[in-house]
């Protein structure tokens, strides 16, 4: 009587020396195990010759390293997942449109000088064309994000889920967009190019909509004093901010009125990882709505960026230096992030998240195939734009 070995162990023998096999039981998660190794180093290829093979069988190859040795586990194939109908994905873009214009609105909104509710609401609706760009700024930013991975998802024919807005009413309108991954990437350059294609995509549209927006800005003074009940925002910096202001204005803004005796290196040390001296007296550019829409793109690059979990700079550390090195800078980031959370208490949100989601990395189909030269290039340019982006402190509240 044949094994159902007999018909895997010929397949498998085409890309694979076998050493060893074994078959699972109830309580494994395999069908076979393989131990043994890849004839050819092009794995990726080896993977999928497997793959096309065995799908007649229902079944997946996992290519797997366990102490040393190469490993190939065969699976019985996951149920094909459908994606939801697009019209949620409709409804949810046209109510984050709303929620963001209303947002943009309220950035130049002075009041109509009535106070019933119903005169204000009908007057934010005539006054609904002012929050156009803004709205249109962010939502083109967030759009380029989400679609930079759902294009690097279907062209390494990964099954992804259409852009998710999520509309709220907060100073933005949004809390951003996502997509869902309905499959596993087949390995680390897949993983790589569909994790950083998303904040690349979205700092490109992001660059320019903030030129454009810093250009529509003007510089002014920043009060010293304000009256009861009201104060000032004024928003963080990140080392590629600090280049644009420049490169548009001719000068580091904000601009203090006094240093408050340190050199000019310590004064913006300290600024831009606390927010203090705060600025008072001096001058900084009070931000065109599309210039507050380019910043929080800048922002929301960053965010993504953390090299934690599920994040998509957690992906990007996964695979560069794996399982291993992400959880060791794990408790890193939780404790940098943390400090910070003294000074902005937005991070403590942040922190209580990637304790939560920021234990789990992707799987992969093929963990043996290792990332190419280039994606090593691409990955460790995405570090070094973290950094570059990265705000320590989004806002200071006076």
């Amino acid at each position: 009587m044949l094994d159902q070995t007999d018909f895997y162990n010929p397949i498998i023998a085409k890309v694979f020396a076998i050493q060893s096999y074994s078959t699972g039981t109830q309580r494994d998660h395999y069908v076979v195990k393989y131990t043994g190794k890849l004839y050819s180093d092009d794995s990726a290829s080896a993977y999928e010759e497997l793959h096309t093979a065995l799908t007649n069988y229902q079944l997946t190859p996992l290519f797997r390293v366990e102490s040393g040795e190469q490993v190939i586990y065969l699976v019985k194939e996951a149920p094909k997942l459908k994606i939801g109908s697009p019209v949620v994905n409709l409804v949810l873009f046209i109510l984050t449109l709303v929620s963001v214009t209303i947002s943009g609105v309220l950035y130049t909104y002075t009041g109509s000088g009535d106070t019933g509710f119903l005169p204000l609401v009908l007057d934010l609706i005539r006054h609904l064309p002012d929050g156009i760009p803004f709205s249109i700024s962010l939502l083109a930013i967030l759009g380029a994000h989400e679609f930079g991975h759902y294009f690097a998802g279907r062209y390494h024919k990964t099954l992804v889920t259409l852009p998710y807005f999520i509309p709220f009413p907060s100073s933005l309108g949004t809390l951003g967009a996502f997509i869902q991954m309905k499959q596993i990437p087949r390995n680390r350059n897949h993983l790589l190019d569909i994790g950083l294609a998303g904040p690349v995509a979205g700092f490109i549209v992001a660059v320019p909509v903030l030129l454009i927006g810093l250009a529509l800005s003007k510089v002014g003074p920043i009060p010293t004093s304000f009256p009861a009940g009201q104060g000032f925002q004024i928003e963080g910096n990140s080392i590629i901010y600090l280049l644009l202001k420049y490169i548009t204005f001719g000068k580091l803004l904000p601009e203090p009125a006094t240093m408050g005796g340190l050199s000019p290196i310590l004064f913006w040390i300290k600024y831009f990882f606390t927010g203090h001296p705060l600025p008072l007296g001096g001058v900084d550019v009070m931000l065109h709505p599309v210039a507050w829409a380019g910043w929080a793109g800048i922002l929301v690059t960053s965010l993504n960026l953390i090299p934690a979990g599920q994040l998509d700079g957690g992906h990007i550390f996964y695979v560069l230096f794996d399982q291993k090195w992400a959880k060791r800078i794990l408790p890193v980031i939780i404790i940098i992030l943390g400090g910070l959370g003294l000074i902005w208490n937005g991070w403590w949100l942040w922190v209580v998240l990637i304790l939560f989601f920021g234990r789990s990395h992707a799987e992969l189909l093929d963990q043996i195939t290792p990332l190419d030269n280039k994606r090593k290039l691409m990955g460790v340019i995405a570090l070094i734009l973290f950094f570059l982006v990265f705000i320590p402190v989004p806002l200071i509240l006076v």
